[in-house]
């Protein structure tokens, strides 16, 4: 009698933890959602790689930009020291 019972609640245990584990609905939604998360972490890398190369095309266009500034007023300082006959200093 006792290794019936004994039977009978090893096989009662058994059966409630195959009936709490998850199922495989529930497996084959956290797969999924483990997938689109790589998937928007792969964008999201993404999305810093062209934005550090957009602010570098910007830091080359405005060094860019400065150094034109500087030839155009040495040139500018260089006809008006002309016009008025005097040197550069």
């Amino acid at each position: 009698m006792k290794k019936v019972l004994t039977l009978i609640t090893a096989a009662t245990i058994t059966a409630a933890f195959v009936a709490c584990g998850p199922s495989k609905a529930e497996i084959e939604a956290k797969e999924k959602a483990k997938a689109d998360s790589t998937r928007v972490a792969d964008s999201l890398a993404g999305v810093e790689k062209m934005k550090a190369e957009a602010e570098k095309r910007a830091q080359d266009s405005i060094a860019a930009a400065a150094e034109k500034m500087k030839t155009d007023s040495i040139a500018k300082a260089d006809s008006l020291a002309k016009a008025k006959g005097g040197k550069k200093k």
